[in-house]
């Protein structure tokens, strides 16, 4: 799925983050993290990178049995009321109007726009594609940092990664060559998924860049992710879809329940893992997301990708890590 940073909570709720001279016992203490970084809590943060690993797979068979707008409806509806109980939002008094507005509309635009472009996709392999496109988001992100720091030669800078990285995906969606014309000829073919995913990769980018500092402490995700539901049933209910033409299965219901989970059960446990875990090693491990991704939705959809597009996945990771060490250059 993708990375996203987790708002930190006040510190007198934790006596770890308020108290940095006795951490918790095995815990080790980053005062530039601000945090007591326990173990578990990278584990756990780690969990959430395979679960939304599945994410894909799982919306495009949800979306088989119950149609494309239906079923994202459904996954997020129940994910919504799995992230009320396990994580329970702060009032909203206590959120900022701005961060409320600005960052809740970006956040169910990419959520909505990742779900359906999956759903919409013509075939299983196309919606691995499309799924594919949405992780050029961190180079998008490291691009759009660069551009607005005023530094020398920063975009520059970024551009190798950026340029490895879109070879993948070019690759991937040109059936394994950088035919340039097979590429177009495929996407024209079924423009709207292509569309929804890369839209979807470029306003997440700005939504991680934005956010943080208008946030003030604030983590919106549960309330957030329910408005989406909201906004795909209207969407539903405004398509024509209506009901499925034949009733959905029991592999049907599994898919969307274990769908919801692993999207909703993703965003609880990247929030613990913010919180008392290892960001730098989250972060790494995150870009590890796009090879687990497409390899679960091969097996989740039977879906037989050849060589030459493992090896533009494996270009869209090698390009999000060329960003990585440029942005941990530009720290130093």
């Amino acid at each position: 799925m993708r990375l996203v940073s987790t708002n930190e909570k006040n510190p007198e709720s934790h006596p770890q983050l308020a108290n940095p001279e006795s951490p918790e016992r095995g815990n080790a203490y980053s005062p530039l993290k601000g945090h007591a970084i326990a173990h578990s809590g990278t584990v756990i943060g780690l969990l959430a990178i395979v679960l939304w690993g599945f994410m894909a797979g799982l919306v495009r068979l949800v979306s088989e049995s119950f149609g494309a707008t239906l079923g994202s409806a459904l996954i997020y509806t129940v994910g919504g009321i799995l992230l009320l109980v396990v994580r329970k939002p702060t009032p909203i008094r206590h959120a900022p109007r701005k961060y409320l507005i600005i960052g809740g509309i970006m956040f169910v635009v990419y959520e909505a726009s990742i779900s359906l472009s999956i759903g919409l996709a013509s075939t299983a392999a196309q919606s691995v594609e499309v799924s594919l496109v949405n992780y050029l988001w961190p180079t998008l992100l490291v691009l759009m940092t660069a551009a607005v720091s005023h530094r020398r030669g920063a975009v520059w800078k970024a551009l190798p990664g950026a340029i490895v990285a879109t070879i993948g995906v070019a690759m991937a969606v040109g059936g394994g060559s950088l035919n340039v014309h097979e590429a177009l000829r495929n996407i024209s073919s079924n423009p709207l998924p292509y569309a929804l995913a890369f839209a979807g990769a470029f306003i997440w980018a700005i939504y991680a860049t934005v956010t943080p500092k208008m946030s003030d402490g604030y983590d919106g995700t549960t309330i957030f992710f329910c408005c989406v539901a909201v906004v795909l049933w209207l969407i539903h209910f405004t398509s024509g879809e209506g009901l499925p033409a034949t009733a959905p299965g029991i592999g049907g219901y599994v898919a969307l329940a274990a769908c919801a989970a692993c999207i909703a059960g993703g965003y609880a446990c990247w929030g613990y893992g913010m919180l008392h875990g290892s960001m730098e090693t989250l972060a790494i491990g995150s870009y590890a997301t796009p090879l687990f991704s497409t390899a679960s939705s091969t097996v989740l959809l039977g879906v037989a990708l050849g060589a030459p597009f493992w090896i533009g996945v494996m270009l869209v990771i090698g390009g999000s890590l060329i960003n990585l060490w440029f942005v941990k250059r530009q720290t130093r």
